[in-house]
């Protein structure tokens, strides 16, 4: 890729670290994309046979944009789904838009790129049984006050009980625990704070963590997180995924869910319990309520058993 392109990629990157804050996982994600697109361009002039000069952002119109979609973003590989290409296309967009901003381009390319409507697709969730029983298992290995056991425990009673994030969960340290609220502060996505609540269970799983656990793996160099991992630094989000894989998988019948699944679990049992959307939306740290709204579509079986018991023509 030419060197102006790949400086204009740059560029970017340290624009959506910095100035928007977004993670570095979200940022490899846009990066990615924007890269794949440019190659994209640089490949299509030289298929039309532009080699008196090397392709620049000048070049990238809606045209190619568009091609870039067409093609999959690589070539040689299958249709991506609709919801690669919406992401592909919300990078490209996002790009363009930074680069008419800051005087790399004259016009916006991608403002009239539209891409497919995702489709939004949740992940398996527990049953209020399924997670009750995971989470029973999990205090019976803790009650043997084996410092791993009663971390996991904590690990599970929090997600559940908070619905954060697993990253949000790991980066957590100890002062960011108010005993007497019962509220975790969460540094969440784009770096926004905001304040979770948890209950009697977790409390308790949490007192057992600091008396019992964490003062045996933490080490001289221990980081003030509060969960750590077996050798004394900050739990690797990895490890808090096998931990969820291995409770789930410990309730027969139940779904084999990853974290997120735990997250979605929380969400939709909350919303059956009669929470409204607005305050379910907080403690997810969702942007928008369109996101929690998604978990809505989880709740049908209680809308039909409520509609069956309730209308007169059911």
């Amino acid at each position: 890729m030419p060197e102006g392109l790949a400086r204009a990629v740059g560029d970017f990157a340290v624009h959506l670290r910095l100035e928007r804050g977004l993670s570095e996982h979200t940022v490899r994600g846009y990066t990615g994309d924007v890269t794949a697109a440019l190659r994209h361009l640089v490949s299509r002039g030289l298929r039309r046979g532009r080699t008196d000069r090397a392709t620049t952002l000048a070049d990238l119109d809606l045209a190619a944009l568009r091609s870039w979609l067409a093609a999959g973003g690589d070539a040689g590989r299958r249709p991506a789904r609709r919801t690669t290409v919406a992401r592909r296309a919300a990078a490209a967009r996002s790009f363009t838009a930074w680069a008419t901003r800051t005087g790399r381009v004259a016009t916006d390319p991608g403002a009239r790129l539209a891409s497919p409507r995702a489709h939004h697709r949740l992940p398996a969730v527990l049953r209020a049984d399924q997670a009750a029983a995971a989470l029973d298992n999990a205090a019976l290995g803790a009650a043997q006050l084996d410092p791993v056991a009663l971390r996991d425990h904590l690990l599970l009673e929090l997600l559940y009980a908070t619905g954060i994030r697993v990253s949000e969960l790991c980066g957590l340290d100890v002062d960011d625990v108010d005993d007497g609220r019962r509220t975790l502060r969460v540094l969440g996505k784009g770096a926004k704070e905001r304040t979770v609540v948890y209950g009697a269970p977790a409390a308790a799983a949490l007192d057992a963590w600091r008396a019992h656990g964490r003062p045996h793996l933490a080490v001289a160099g221990s980081p003030p997180a509060l969960l750590l991992g077996a050798r004394g630094g900050r739990l690797d989000p990895r490890i808090a995924r096998t931990v969820v894989h291995d409770a789930a998988r410990s309730v027969p019948g139940a779904p084999d869910i990853a974290p997120h699944g735990l997250r979605h679990s929380a969400a939709t049992h909350l919303l059956e319990g009669g929470a409204d959307l607005r305050s379910v939306q907080e403690l997810l740290g969702h942007a928008s309520p369109a996101t929690t709204q998604l978990y809505t579509h989880v709740t049908a079986d209680r809308l039909r058993a409520v509609h069956d018991s309730a209308h007169p023509r059911a």
